[in-house]
């Protein structure tokens, strides 16, 4: 409590991501505090979102605490700070979530190409059943026909 307190030189400070972490009043230390910068794995979290939405969204929300100290009185700096960190958390969560709904589509997606590719390959083994006689040559050039090819040398 009052961790900053008169600290009217100070301009800029540099916090982890932390719910809880400001306690009530800790910013009354003048109208100088300009920056909050956010430390830890938070912005590579953000940098590794799929959608440059969600991406574009985060940056702005976490660069939104520079407006924010700037229309708020040091008196009422702590409790802004302390929503807007809760607000980039919730904002973060969502995303996250919503990461792994879409990597979970795309895995899905995946699986069911690659099975369904694996049933269309398997030529030998329909053939055999229907008892075609094929050459070597003939199994060989249906299953290039097949394949699914990666890029990959």
């Amino acid at each position: 409590r009052f961790a900053f307190d008169r600290c009217e030189r100070l301009r800029r400070i540099a916090i982890p991501l932390k719910d809880d972490l400001i306690e009530d009043d800790a910013f009354e230390c003048g109208e100088n505090l300009a920056t909050i910068d956010l430390v830890g794995g938070i912005h590579k979290t953000v940098a590794s979102l799929h959608l440059e939405r969600w991406r574009n969204d985060m940056k702005d929300e976490i660069n939104r605490i520079h407006q924010i100290l700037l229309n708020y009185h040091s008196f009422y700096q702590t409790g802004a700070i302390q929503r807007w960190i809760g607000s980039v958390i919730h904002k973060i969560e969502h995303y996250k979530v919503e990461h792994q709904v879409v990597l979970k589509e795309v895995t899905t997606l995946l699986e069911l190409t690659l099975w369904k590719a694996n049933l269309d390959g398997n030529v030998g083994g329909i053939l055999e059943q229907t008892e075609v006689r094929t050459t070597r040559r003939q199994l060989k050039r249906a299953r290039k026909e097949k394949c699914v090819t990666s890029g990959a040398s």
